[in-house]
């Protein structure tokens, strides 16, 4: 199965909203948080996802829509 390492990027409307969560209820996708920052008026995430790539793709087209920006994520993440 495929994974992708991704940066979501949530502006101030969208940080309280359950949309991880709600992407591995509507997508065939695996979601493992490795790095995260929230504040009152923005938030950051370093993803992984799990799934075929189609899922992933729809996945990320859908939390595009919903305002989120979203980046590549190349080279190590610190494990731990």
């Amino acid at each position: 199965m495929p994974m992708r390492r991704i940066k979501l990027t949530f502006p101030t409307n969208l940080v309280t909203k359950p949309l991880i969560y709600e992407v591995g209820h509507r997508y065939r996708v695996v979601t493992n948080i490795r790095r995260a920052e929230v504040r009152p008026d923005v938030g950051w995430v370093i993803l992984e996802m799990d799934g075929e790539d189609e899922e992933i793709e729809s996945a990320l087209e859908w939390m595009s829509s919903e305002g989120v920006r979203i980046d590549p994520v190349t080279g190590d993440i610190i494990e731990g």
